[in-house]
């Protein structure tokens, strides 16, 4: 069965959006959603999240999603991606074109020298910590 769609769809520039964003080049685990005013858009809506990008550089807090995985697109620039595993922490190097998913649960954050542009399908709620989870 086909299923109707409640809204019409419509087409997002994400250029446009990206266009808007505030860089942020010093991002911290600390660092405040008022700090970050400006520097992640919402694309669209998705399912019980949405689709997100954001341009920094820095190091993001520990997050995770209970209610599903997480797509993680590099746009530009590169990031390394840990990720708290059974094993311990795991680290994952992602450039321009690359992504991963993060399995839903999983606690992750992201250190970034120089400067990423972000795009992520990302349920919510989602978890955050400024120290490394237990």
């Amino acid at each position: 069965m086909r299923r109707m769609a409640t809204s019409r769809p419509q087409p997002v520039s994400i250029d446009d959006v990206v266009a808007g964003l505030r860089f942020l080049p010093d991002r911290t685990a600390a660092t405040t959603e008022e700090e970050t005013d400006g520097v992640f858009a919402r694309l669209a809506d998705y399912r019980e999240g949405g689709v997100f990008v954001g341009r920094w550089a820095g190091t993001s807090e520990w997050e995770r999603h209970t209610v599903g995985d997480e797509i993680v697109m590099v746009m530009e620039g590169a990031t390394t991606i840990f990720f708290l595993t059974d094993d311990g922490e795991r680290a994952a190097e992602l450039t321009a074109r690359q992504l991963v998913v993060v399995p839903q649960g999983t606690w992750h954050r992201f250190e970034t020298p120089d400067s990423v542009l972000v795009m992520s399908v990302t349920p919510q709620p989602t978890d955050h910590s400024i120290d490394r989870p237990a």
